[in-house]
């Protein structure tokens, strides 16, 4: 099965998006002047001429959950389950020529392979350096099973890189392990993707990571072999940087950097990237990726973090309780720290069970909200609202401290775990039979009768049972209400009429 290899590339994700989506620039644009354009931006931008000539950039692609549920041909609030239903679907991948991989149309090695020609911009003010933006691909040679991570290299030079290896992950493992053999790390980079290829990039999950790729896009993957390593990467890709981990390890200062967490990461010894090629297409799009500052809901990072967080939880949570309804990680907090949760409880203690699940999945999750399946968890509204009316801190607060926690967030100063909160805003379990009493039912407007309602009298509706006000409106087709009214007081005085403990009219015995 031949891969389509212009299906999942960035320019036709972004061909795709209309004006309110994507603002395109017009003639040349100096690359200090980039990051202020992306800051706080509700939009992906497209700079035609960055620093004057080109090649184009791109931003803030996945800087909104429409534009990653659009790469998904989804909705916001259906982009998890479809998310879990991709991962259960595997499909082909296919290895390409190098003759058909549109990413190695352009071959840059050498002298040619200079990094500083790329449209590379300072992202925030007190960056060590221009950074970039990639995936990156290496391999396990225990298991010969690829990794995929995102990454950012800051500039040094034009053909190397600092490589942020800091925080533990599957790549950080892997390259101690060439250092303790004294050996470099082959890995290359893509730069331009879909937004689909960023998504599986962030997932972890014990699997060669080149079939959940493939898995996500939901259709056949080509890879390419890179030209001077045994790498291979999307043959669609916009561009490749090849090349090697030193056998040093973290040796070199790199950063401070503007974090996703919306702080600064401070002055790290990293390892270096040394480049031995590019390769492009011949109208490539070049990427640079959102992160930190005031609107953390407007940046790459934190939408991937975002989703990634809420795929783990959720199926965390499914194998505790069953019953899950949604699941939602708000991207101001960095798309990982706190998370919602709408489920249906079938026994008591079930949304604590979900807590537990949340809390051990994901060393980042801090707070967890669990709510009924009534409450919308994409509103702020709705989720305020049951907190200040569902919640008592001395009976359903759910603290553990002492828990594994995320390295970058600041108000651990400087420890190696910390407390973790979750909120139980979930209404009292009913046994079976049992109604809900008046005080827990939400106020909805009153119905109207359908067209083809029997109409009756108000003799005749009371006496088939008790009617609330609306309900018997409804049987005698009143649109109005006021003559109801006036009928009730005619039989109220008569004695006629009497209200049950739910306050329905009914006739007297």
């Amino acid at each position: 099965m031949n891969p389509n290899l212009e299906q999942f590339r960035l320019r036709s994700f972004l061909d795709g998006l209309d004006a309110g989506q994507l603002l395109r620039h017009q003639g040349a644009t100096a690359l200090s002047d980039v990051a202020a354009a992306l800051e706080g931006s509700a939009a992906a931008q497209y700079f035609p001429q960055p620093g004057g000539d080109g090649p184009p950039l791109v931003g803030n692609v996945m800087g909104s959950r429409e534009r990653v549920a659009r790469a998904f041909g989804t909705t916001p609030d259906e982009l998890v389950p479809e998310v879990l239903r991709r991962l259960r679907r595997p499909q082909p991948i296919v290895t390409v020529q190098r003759d058909e991989a549109p990413v190695q149309q352009v071959v840059l090695d050498g002298s040619a392979a200079d990094l500083t020609q790329l449209p590379v911009h300072l992202q925030h003010e007190l960056d060590g350096a221009p950074y970039i933006g990639a995936i990156d691909f290496s391999r396990d040679p225990a298991n010969g099973w690829t990794n995929i991570g995102v990454r950012r290299l800051m500039l040094r030079g034009r053909r190397k890189a600092g490589v942020d290896l800091v925080a533990p992950s599957d790549m950080r493992a892997l390259y101690l392990g060439h250092v303790a053999r004294k050996q470099p790390m082959p890995v290359a980079f893509v730069v331009g993707a879909n937004p689909i290829d960023y998504v599986a990039a962030t997932m972890r999950m014990p699997v060669d990571e080149m079939e959940l790729l493939a898995s996500l896009r939901g259709a056949p993957l080509g890879l390419v072999k890179c030209i001077t390593n045994d790498l291979l990467v999307p043959a669609d890709a916009e561009y490749v940087l090849e090349g090697y981990l030193d056998e040093r390890g973290h040796v070199e200062p790199e950063g401070p950097y503007g974090e996703f967490l919306g702080y600064y990461g401070g002055v790290k010894r990293n390892p270096v990237f040394h480049l031995t090629a590019i390769t492009h297409r011949r109208d490539p799009l070049f990427q640079t990726l959102t992160i930190s500052g005031p609107q953390m809901d407007r940046t790459d990072t934190a939408q991937l973090c975002a989703l990634r967080t809420e795929v783990t939880a959720w199926q965390a949570i499914q194998q505790a309780v069953r019953e899950v309804k949604g699941v939602y990680a708000s991207a101001a907090t960095g798309g990982m720290f706190n998370l919602r949760v709408a489920m249906q409880q079938r026994v008591p203690g079930e949304a604590r069970n979900a807590i537990a699940a949340a809390f051990s999945c994901q060393a980042n999750i801090k707070h967890v909200f669990v709510v009924d399946p009534d409450i919308d968890i994409f509103s702020d509204t709705q989720m305020e609202w049951a907190l200040a009316t569902r919640f008592q801190a001395g009976r359903d607060l759910v603290v553990m401290d002492g828990m594994r926690a995320m390295p970058l967030d600041p108000s651990l100063q400087g420890a190696r775990t910390g407390g973790k909160l979750g909120f139980d805003l979930t209404l009292p379990l009913l046994a079976p039979g049992e109604q809900r009493s008046m005080e827990y039912l939400v106020p909805t407007p009153p119905q109207q009768a359908t067209a083809d309602a029997a109409v009756r009298s108000p003799d005749a509706a009371l006496a088939a049972g008790p009617k609330t006000f609306a309900e018997l409106m409804r049987a005698t087709g009143s649109r109005d209400g006021r003559e109801l009214v006036r009928w009730l007081e005619s039989q109220d005085s008569e004695g006629r009429l009497e209200r049950d403990e739910r306050g329905r009219w009914l006739l007297r015995a």
